[in-house]
């Protein structure tokens, strides 16, 4: 079976002539349907750089991205968008809706999806909040929920759609040690219940036993 994603020779530079200063070098990561990789390394390593073209929220420049077997370099923007609404993102920092509740932000995900009817957004959210253990949150806005709250409905916006893969930046950054946990074992259990695979990039070293695999990167290399 072909990978879920496949990184062949993956190079990535920003700015230009004199300024430019190349993160990413010769980046070579295939990621199998349902396997937890986690990506750890210092800042400035790269890691979100890659996650992001990962992602299809960069453009690439040099190398080769598969992912769920369509070639990434030089794909029109509407294929882009068709990538990325096949995938669940969690972000550093959040990216919750203040105006909206618990169940509408996790809705916002289904919007992606027109063959979704309307009358199946609260249902779906409901039932993914009731997953992550937030079944008495579903209306609450993001103020008066915790850190850990907010994540978990952070997680619950990802995955309510089913993607086939996950992409989490730093997810734990923010919560004490116990809340953590919480939400890396809600992510593994969920990741196994719906059969998708998850890349996390974290500096947290509390968390590597959830992983499959454990990846390095520095300076823009990366190492198993």
């Amino acid at each position: 079976m072909a990978p879920i994603v496949a990184v062949r020779q993956l190079t990535h530079a920003f700015g230009r002539g004199a300024l430019r200063k190349t993160v990413l070098s010769d980046i070579n990561l295939p990621l199998e349907a349902g396997e937890i990789v986690i990506l750890e390394g210092p800042s400035g390593s790269g890691k979100t750089t890659l996650l992001s073209l990962i992602g299809a929220l960069r453009t690439m420049q040099i190398g080769n991205l598969q992912i769920f077997g369509q070639d990434l370099l030089g794909a029109k923007s509407r294929r882009l968008m068709q990538t990325r609404s096949q995938i669940g993102f969690i972000f550093q920092h959040l990216n919750l809706l203040n105006c909206l509740s618990a169940w509408e932000n996790v809705s916002t995900s289904l919007r992606l999806h027109p063959q979704i009817p309307k009358r199946n957004y609260r249902p779906q959210a409901v039932a993914m909040l009731n997953a992550v253990g937030l079944e008495d949150k579903v209306d609450a806005y993001p103020e008066n929920l915790s850190g850990g709250q907010k994540q978990r409905v952070a997680i619950a916006r990802a995955l309510v759609s089913h993607p086939q893969l996950v992409l989490a930046d730093e997810p734990t950054s923010s919560l004490d040690s116990q809340a953590g946990r919480d939400v890396v074992e809600i992510m593994q259990r969920l990741a196994r219940e719906e059969g998708c695979t998850v890349l996390l990039v974290t500096h947290d070293n509390r968390f590597l036993d959830i992983a499959d695999r454990i990846l390095h990167m520095e300076d823009g290399r990366l190492q198993s």
